[in-house]
This record gives C-alpha cells, structure tokens and sequence, in this order.
C-alpha cells in the first residue's frame, strides 16, 4: 500500500468514527479532496485509490487539470473565492461553487448557468470567525443574502461553508462549526423557495473530526492526503 492509499485509508477510518460519534452514517459524510498544486498524476492516482470529489481552489488550477484527470465519474468542487469575471470558464466543469458571497458573484453565476441549460449547486461562504483576513459573508448579513439567492432560478443553494481559524488546538474551533451549523437551522425554518440546508462544508486537515462531530457532511482536506506542499 502507498503512502497515498495509507493516507486515504486512515482519513476514511476517522470520518466513519466521527460520523458515528455524531450518530450518523459514515456515507453520510463527503471528502472532498483539496488538489491546490497537486498535478494531475496525483489526482488520477487519488481517484484510483477511491477519491471522487475534488476540490481546487483556483479557476485556472481546474482548467489545467481538467482535462487530464482519466475518471468520467470525478465531481469538482471550487472551494476557493471566485471572481465574476472567471465564471464562464468553470459553470461547464464544477458540480459545486462553495464560496459564493454576494449578490452579484450569484447574479453572474445564474446567468451563465442559464446560458447552457444548466442550474448550478452552490454554498453560501459565510465568514463566521468575522476574520478580516477571510472571504464570506458575516453572519448577521446572510439572511438578506439568501432571500436575494432564493429569487435566480438558475442556482440551487444547497447549505453553507466556512472555513475556521488557525489555532493551536482544533477544540477551539468547534465554537464556529456549532454557529454555522445554528445559522443553517435557522435559515431552514423559514421555508425559502429554491434554498436547501442539505450541506455543511465544513472541517480541513486540522479540525475535520470536530466538523463532522458538529455537523458537517462535506470536509475538505488536502494536506492529510497529498502531504504539506510548497505554495508559490
């Protein structure tokens, strides 16, 4: 067994025990697998070793690889913020958009969804730690952001993303897992047409077991899989 394979097989064993420490099933819980500068060699032999979704952070890592990853079957997922502008190049390629936080990024997204008969999943980035260094809607501001969603007849809102703090001890973060996962009941009650709370993406290499305990049903982990990398 690789080290790939290992890594894979451990991660799968940890998401199981915290979907079963949060009473659910372990097919419950979706990996996203974080690509961020992992050539398509990689990727193939990730998707080999049972990886089915892939997440990239950056329009143009997606067109890069896209086309040279060998299974029909993978899903991508842009977890990363998007900019209007670079829409048009993924609305063909992503079964996901994780990072939408304004009005206008789903007004753009809706419409080139429209323009090749196709309605786009999305998850509301909500910046719950209210770091400036972050991307996401603040809290308090996503109920009025979600009507406005709930108006494009091209975009299905499915759930919410965040993604927490850095700390020293992942138990610090569960604070913010707990408050998204709150936000999302809360949004459910109110009954908007064409917005579902079905997701949580929640939860990276360093707090995924925490996520899942807390509610998250799609983790995001790159590091744990692939190895630390050098970012340029």
């Amino acid at each position: 067994m690789t080290d790939l394979e290992k890594n894979i097989c451990n991660i799968t064993e940890n998401i199981s025990d915290a979907a079963q420490r949060s009473g659910r099933k372990p097919e419950d819980i979706i990996l996203v697998a974080v690509t961020k500068t992992v050539d398509a060699d990689m990727i193939n032999r990730a998707v080999a070793s049972g990886i089915t979704n892939i997440g990239e952070n950056k329009v143009q890592e997606i067109l890069n690889k896209y086309d040279k990853i060998q299974y029909e079957h993978v899903k991508w997922h842009l977890i990363g913020h998007l900019q209007t502008n670079k829409v048009k190049y993924i609305i063909n390629k992503v079964h996901m958009i994780h990072s939408v936080d304004s009005i206008k990024l789903a007004e753009e997204i809706n419409k080139r969804a429209a323009k090749i008969g196709r309605t786009m999943d999305i998850l509301v980035q909500v910046n719950v730690s209210g770091e400036e260094s972050k991307y996401g809607i603040d809290v308090e501001s996503c109920g009025h952001l979600i009507e406005q969603l709930s108006q494009l007849s091209n975009i299905r809102v499915k759930g919410l993303m965040t993604i927490a703090p850095l700390t020293e001890s992942p138990e610090e973060v569960r604070v913010f897992f707990r408050k998204l996962r709150q936000l999302s009941i809360d949004i459910n009650k109110k009954n908007y047409d064409n917005i579902n709370m079905e997701y949580l993406s929640m939860g990276m290499t360093g707090d995924y077991e925490i996520a899942i305990e807390e509610g998250a049903n799609i983790v995001r982990i790159g590091t744990a899989i692939f190895g630390h990398r050098q970012y340029k």
